[in-house]
């Protein structure tokens, strides 16, 4: 069966990010194509939410490579710090911050505060058909779960390590799971489920 789409530019540098958008469009994208791999340099994210800088990201990429182009905006909301780091999960420690630095960050922010630290994972996916497209394609998905207080697991990337799911003997965090575990209740793999009449939609108006 052929794929929904041929081609599909991803507003995104992230290499752990890259996998899991491979695996979770397999099918339905022909080719997937980094915006780096076209030259193009990353947006600055301004938007004050994850809509807003997933349409910014997809945007900025389909002007550049002149193609449909994909950008999904995702982070981490923790009840105790009032939601953040929300839009600035990326940056949480600042620009340059590496995954354990912000990991480093987070439990620090999170000292003294008691079991369970509720926290969510959300994502927001923007395709766009152009630029300018006036009608651009929205999925999103969020996953609940709590901090950890301390790192476990060597998958994932990002704050996976941190981010509990399940409970008692099955409690783990996202870095203790398997990719197609971890597809298939993540933020982003509920967003992704959504793409398949997302893409019909665009195939037809192509």
């Amino acid at each position: 069966m052929a794929p929904l789409l041929p081609r599909l530019v991803v507003a995104s540098a992230n290499p752990g990010k890259l996998r899991e958008l491979g695996a979770l469009l397999a099918g339905l994208v022909g080719e997937l194509v980094p915006q780096s791999a076209l030259g193009i340099p990353p947006a600055e994210e301004t938007e004050a939410t994850f809509e807003g800088n997933a349409l910014l990201k997809a945007r900025h990429a389909a002007r550049l490579a002149h193609a449909a182009a994909l950008a999904d905006d995702s982070g981490l909301e923790v009840e105790a710090l009032g939601g953040r780091p929300g839009v600035y999960s990326a940056r949480f420690a600042g620009a340059s911050a590496s995954d354990e630095d912000n990991n480093r960050l987070l439990l620090a922010s999170l000292e003294g505060v008691p079991e369970p630290r509720r926290a969510r994972y959300r994502c927001v996916i923007a395709l766009v058909r152009g630029p300018d497209d006036p009608a651009p394609l929205l999925a999103r998905g969020s996953w609940e779960g709590r901090i950890a207080l301390a790192p476990r697991g060597t998958g994932g990337f990002g704050y996976d390590p941190l981010f509990e799911v399940g409970g008692g003997a099955a409690e783990r965090t996202m870095a203790e799971l398997g990719a197609e575990e971890k597809d298939a209740i993540s933020h982003r793999g509920q967003a992704f489920r959504q793409l398949a009449p997302v893409l019909a939609t665009l195939a037809r108006g192509a």
